[in-house]
């Protein structure tokens, strides 16, 4: 491991990476890998290297990528990624968490699979699929998908998912059981009497706060919310937004009052930068207060979008920010977002951005 910086940028035809030295100054593209498959979410693994990126779509079927020498070479599987016969089957593989060989997929339909061998096989946990709430999940806008794998650091028994449009699940005991945590989070689509119904609701975005494992943020498609105890109660920080509509929410890496966002304008007004102008919006004091980071950015006619995956942190200090909208640029910030370069243009549409030290 060194102190250079790469970037791992999912796109619509394939995975790309920008590499830079510890000054995240100069910054080089390859790519693309993966053989242009869409890809939805790249990780990697901090104990192995190896890097794992998953997508496909109803076409090539779900299949989870794995280079194991920097991207020299790859291998993927789709082994085991499948519910049993007679269900509706695996599309794509939309999220992925790896540590230490062990790989989790968030797939569409919304399910988890778990590989204990570097991603060459997946088994199901069923207890999520099957939990007694499954008949009142409703697809979001991209299908009903399972797009965010939150870990405790600690405790690796302890997992949350986040489901669009079902909410936010939890388990204590390695999946072998799931409780939603959506008290607090609303529906504003909804009927008043289902506004703050026990599951239904269309997260976005869910992220840990530094060093506090019980402190989640979330992105919602109706607010922006914290929780202190783990998930089990929410409260919104929408206040000082722009907007109560977005998709990325970025914890950072080592403060955990800091937040970042990227609101857009609205669910039905087009879901881009409000007034064209764009703007990441960062807490330091755990959403009660929120300030527009614009140095660097376009602050005219530039409609642009950034999905749930598509911003991340490093951790460097002061961290590095970055993220890629789906016109296929890419934005690079060294000092929290005080600051910005555009580092890469006319890529594919982007879906997910992470930050590694290869």
């Amino acid at each position: 491991m060194t102190d250079a910086i790469r970037l791992l940028v999912g796109t619509k035809k394939g995975l790309f990476f920008l590499d830079s030295d510890s000054g995240r100054d100069g910054w080089r593209l390859s790519g693309p890998h993966c053989a242009t498959w869409p890809i939805n979410h790249a990780v990697a693994d901090p104990v192995t290297g190896a890097i794992h990126a998953g997508g496909g779509n109803e076409w090539f079927g779900p299949a989870v990528w794995t280079s194991r020498d920097g991207g020299a070479s790859w291998s993927h599987s789709s082994a085991g990624l499948a519910y049993e016969e007679g269900a509706d089957p695996v599309k794509s593989v939309w999220s992925l968490m790896a540590r230490d060989g062990r790989v989790h997929a968030g797939v569409e339909p919304a399910g988890l699979f778990v590989s204990e061998d570097g991603a060459q096989s997946f088994a199901p946990l069923d207890a999520l699929r099957h939990h007694p709430t499954r008949e009142r999940w409703m697809p979001g806008a991209a299908g009903l998908i399972l797009h965010h794998i939150v870990g405790h650091p600690e405790d690796p028994a302890r997992l949350w998912v986040a489901i669009s449009a079902a909410g936010v699940f939890a388990t204590e005991d390695g999946g072998r059981t799931w409780a939603p945590r959506n008290d607090g989070t609303r529906q504003d689509y909804a009927p008043e009497e289902h506004r703050y119904a026990e599951v239904g609701q269309c997260v976005h975005s869910l992220t840990m706060a530094a060093g506090m494992p019980d402190r989640l943020y979330q992105q919602n498609h109706c607010g922006m919310y914290r929780s202190d105890d783990a998930g089990r109660n929410w409260q919104s920080i929408e206040a000082g937004l722009p907007s109560t509509f977005g998709f990325p929410a970025v914890a950072h890496p080592s403060d955990p009052d800091t937040l970042f966002l990227f609101p857009l304008n609205g669910d039905q007004k087009g879901r881009f930068a409000p007034d064209g102008k764009v703007a990441v919006w960062r807490t330091r004091d755990g959403g009660a207060t929120w300030q527009a980071l614009r140095e660097g950015l376009p602050q005219q006619d530039a409609y642009v979008t950034v999905l749930r995956q598509g911003m991340a942190t490093d951790g460097g200090a002061p961290a590095g920010l970055y993220f890629g909208t789906t016109s296929g640029e890419v934005y690079a910030s060294r000092d929290e977002g005080e600051s910005w370069q555009c580092v890469a243009r006319h890529l594919p549409m982007i879906s997910s951005v992470e930050a590694m030290r290869p």
